[in-house]
C-alpha cells in the first residue's frame, strides 16, 4: 500500500513509521531484526530502508596504496524485501541520485516493481566524504527533482533510451525530502521552499522533514510550504539525541539549531546514560506536540538501534 493510502486510511490519526540503516558488509541481517522487532508492536505502516553513497578505500598492495571505490552497506532492496516478507509490513527503499546513472536507477526501479513495493524516497544524496560538494555521477542526475521525473515517467509506462511503452507500468509512491531550517546548500529558505515545490510538480507525493528539535521551525515549514502551494502530506523526521557529541554534531552536520533548554538539560549530565533519558524524554514531549498539530505520521531516524525509539513510542503509542 502507499504512503499516501495509510494516511488517508488512519482518517487524522497519527502513525508511527521509523528509518533503518542497512548493516555493513558481513553483518547477519539478524542484528536488524533484533532492532526492529521491539518496534513492531506499534504498527508501523510502514519502514524506510536507507541507501549509502559509494566510498573510497585504500587497499595496501606491495608497499603502495590502491584506491578503490566501495559501498559498505549495500542491500537496499534486498533489505526491503527481506523485511516485507518477515513483518508484512509496507517498506520504503531510499533512491538517491549520487552514485547512481540514470539506467542504473531504472533497473532498480524495475527489481522494485517486480518486487511489489510500492513506494519509493527520492532523494539527491550527500557528497562522498572525499567531496566538500556534491558532484553528480556521470550519467545520473543533478538533482532529486530529475529523479522524480524519471519516476514519474516509469509510472506512466515510459523507459530511458527507446522510451518502451508499457500498459504494465508501476504506480511509485514517491516521497521526497524537505528542510525545515533550509537545507545547508540553500541560499534562502524561500529558494529551498521553491525547490521543493518544483519536485511536487515534477510529481513527487508526499514530504518527509529532515530532523528538527525546535517544533515553531516544523510548523513555520508547512505555513510556508502551504503558501507556496505545496499541498501533499509533509511528515516530520524526529531524532532523539543519544550522546553529549550531538550538541555539536547535529548543527553540524544538518543544519539545525538546538533549543537552549535542551542543551542546558544535556550539559547538565553526568554521562550519556543520562543523555539519552534526557533525549527520550525531550522527544516524547516534542513528539506529543506535533501529534496536537495534526502530523499525519511520527517519523523516526533510528540510526540502527531501537530502545530509545521504543521508549518513546511506548509513551505515545
Amino acid at each position: 500500500m502507499k504512503v499516501t493510502e495509510h494516511i488517508e486510511q488512519a482518517q487524522g490519526k497519527t502513525l508511527f513509521s521509523f528509518e533503518i540503516i542497512p548493516p555493513k558488509k558481513g553483518s547477519s541481517i539478524q542484528e536488524l531484526y533484533d532492532n526492529i522487532d521491539p518496534l513492531m508492536e506499534f504498527n508501523p505502516p510502514f519502514i524506510d530502508v536507507t541507501t549509502s553513497r559509494e566510498e573510497y578505500i585504500y587497499i595496501e598492495r606491495e608497499g603502495l596504496l590502491e584506491k578503490k571505490i566501495t559501498r559498505m552497506r549495500p542491500g537496499t532492496l534486498g533489505i526491503c524485501a527481506a523485511i516485507a516478507h518477515k513483518y508484512n509490513v509496507d517498506t520504503v527503499p531510499h533512491v538517491l541520485c549520487g552514485g547512481f546513472t540514470k539506467e542504473e536507477t531504472e533497473y532498480l526501479m524495475v527489481d522494485c516493481h517486480y518486487l511489489g513495493l510500492d513506494n519509493v524516497m527520492a532523494l539527491r544524496g550527500d557528497a562522498m566524504k572525499e567531496q566538500q560538494y556534491f558532484e553528480p555521477t556521470k550519467g545520473g542526475h543533478n538533482y532529486a527533482v530529475g529523479l522524480v521525473e524519471q519516476l514519474r515517467d516509469m509510472n506512466c509506462g515510459q523507459y530511458l533510451n527507446d522510451r518502451v511503452e508499457s500498459k504494465n507500468c508501476a504506480d511509485f509512491c514517491i516521497g521526497v525530502a524537505g528542510y525545515p531550517e533550509k537545507h545547508l546548500e540553500a541560499p534562502s529558505i524561500k529558494n529551498d521552499l521553491r525547490r521543493l515545490k518544483e519536485k511536487i510538480d515534477a510529481g513527487a507525493h508526499y514530504v518527509v522533514t529532515q530532523m528538527f528539535f525546535d517544533n515553531q521551525k516544523y510548523f513555520e515549514f508547512v505555513e510556508m510550504a502551504r503558501a507556496e502551494g505545496i499541498n501533499v502530506p509533509i511528515i516530520p523526521g524526529i531524532k532523539p539525541l543519544a550522546v553529549e557529541r550531538h550538541l555539536q554534531l547535529l548543527p553540524q552536520v544538518f543544519n539545525l539549531d538546538l533549543p537552549q533548554a535542551l542543551i542546558e538539560a544535556v550539559e547538565g549530565c553526568k554521562n550519556n546514560k543520562e543523555v539519552r533519558e534526557v533525549g527520550i524524554e525531550f522527544c516524547i514531549q516534542q513528539s506529543k506536540e506535533l501529534m496536537e498539530f495534526g502530523v499525519p505520521v511520527l517519523h523516526y531516524y533510528s540510526m540502527g538501534k531501537s530502545d530509545n525509539i521504543k521508549a518513546i513510542a511506548s509513551a505515545l503509542f
